[in-house]
């Protein structure tokens, strides 16, 4: 029994660690080498990881046109970041600016002789194997590829959820202190007091039979 509950927080941990990777901005420094269009057949359990009907830059058809960016990093490694408006959807990302964001893209791109570094901030991930893509929601121009970046949304967002998390232990602490632990007392003396009655009761009827 021990195993299994160590088995299942550390598979809920394992989810909430994923989600909130997933779902939390991250910052790439990259060379954007080309931009382009191509429709998608949208089908099965991977729609997941592609931006919903209900985000306003869609039809809602499971066919339909996505932007791509493609980017090379410092160290020579492609990467492809889809172009989806997030629009009031999940995550809360509020993109509207498709459009901008696809011309800033296109003016950014650069070659290996003459490079343009920019950061990228993104959301998911990439994934051959599974043909999902990363979604870019905003670019902006570094001093060069080692540029560093800190994550203050993220740093913030973890905080806050941080507090949030102990605030919540705490509270849940004094409600079973206070309400939880008294009663199951009450229900403890009242089970035992019971059990002594019936031993009392016992004693009689033995002590009975032995006259």
């Amino acid at each position: 029994m021990r195993y299994v509950k160590w088995t299942l927080i550390a598979l809920i941990l394992l989810f909430i660690g994923s989600f909130l990777h997933y779902t939390l901005p991250q910052h790439d420094i990259v060379r954007v080498v080309n931009t382009y269009e191509e429709r998608q057949d949208l089908s099965g359990w991977t729609t997941m990881f592609w931006q919903g009907t209900d985000n306003g830059s869609t039809t809602g058809n499971a066919t339909r046109d996505v932007q791509f960016i493609q980017a090379v990093r410092p160290n020579g490694k492609s990467i492809v970041y889809r172009n989806e408006d997030t629009g009031w959807g999940w995550p809360p990302y509020f993109k509207f600016d498709t459009a901008n964001l696809y011309t800033e893209a296109n003016d950014a791109i650069s070659t290996k002789d003459n490079p343009e570094w920019i950061s990228v901030t993104h959301y998911g991930w990439r994934s051959q194997l599974l043909s999902i893509f990363p979604n870019a929601v905003g670019i902006k121009q570094v001093s060069g590829p080692d540029a560093r970046i800190i994550p203050w949304a993220n740093i913030i967002i973890l905080t806050l959820l941080f507090v949030f998390i102990v605030t919540l232990y705490r509270m849940w602490q004094q409600f079973r202190q206070r309400t939880i632990d008294p009663l199951v007392e009450d229900v403890e003396d009242v089970l035992e007091a019971a059990d002594e009655k019936k031993d009392s009761a016992i004693d009689k009827i033995k002590g009975w039979f032995k006259r």
